[in-house]
């Protein structure tokens, strides 16, 4: 089996939540209310993040851009496992529910990588629009009831062929449906409880170490 990589950005690769922070920074009290009703699940993850950007006008895109670049921190270990994956030829993709305008240039030092698939945003109007082109695929039982913007399943079924050994990185409820996908996930906080409650095949991690021992282990 030839081992693939899926991996989420944020509080992933990241060791916080990127949109929570920058929406922390720039509108706390409106965004609070609608992270309240996405874990009250009144609406939908997609349609809450959509909410939550409208919030920041177009004009905001450096100030937000810059705030993460001063204030997020890169898990330890990962330039390090992404370039065992390279020297390996593990093909390595990242798949997050975050947004390209900030993602692109937190990773860019550490690619590149077999493809990046996440939301875009639209900056031709006031407000920053979200976009997004990784839809839910017609054997996502979730179309409906989730609403999940970027469908990590559906990304891994168009990605992975039979003969690759799918690995999954993740941390939390974008993750959960990926993680099924898996034949073996590396998790973090609320995913491992996820794996533990579906007996799915994990290890734990903390740092990109971790995982690189995990990897290694695999392909020894």
């Amino acid at each position: 089996m030839k081992p693939i990589i899926f991996c989420d950005f944020d509080g992933t690769i990241t060791e916080t939540d990127n949109i929570i922070s920058l929406m922390t920074q720039f509108v706390p009290e409106e965004s609070e209310k609608i992270a309240k009703s996405m874990m009250e699940k009144t609406i939908t993850f997609k349609d809450g993040v959509s909410a939550m950007f409208e919030l920041l006008s177009a004009n905001q895109k450096d100030a937000v851009v810059q705030y993460l670049l001063d204030t997020t921190i890169i898990r330890k270990g990962f330039g390090d496992f992404v370039r065992f994956a390279q020297e390996e030829h593990i093909p390595f993709y990242i798949v997050s529910g975050g947004v390209d305008f900030f993602i692109e240039p937190l990773l860019k030092r550490y690619g590149p990588f077999s493809g990046v698939y996440c939301n875009s945003a639209d900056f031709s109007g006031q407000q920053i629009k979200l976009v997004y082109p990784n839809s839910c695929d017609k054997e996502c039982t979730k179309f409906k009831s989730q609403g999940c913007g970027c469908c990590k399943p559906s990304v891994i079924r168009k990605v992975a062929q039979k003969e690759h050994f799918k690995i999954v990185i993740g941390d939390s409820l974008s993750d959960f449906e990926a993680a099924k996908q898996a034949d073996l996930v590396l998790a973090r906080d609320h995913l491992i409880k996820r794996c533990e409650d579906l007996h799915l095949p994990y290890k734990p991690f903390e740092t990109f170490y971790d995982c690189l021992d995990a990897i290694k282990e695999l392909i020894k």
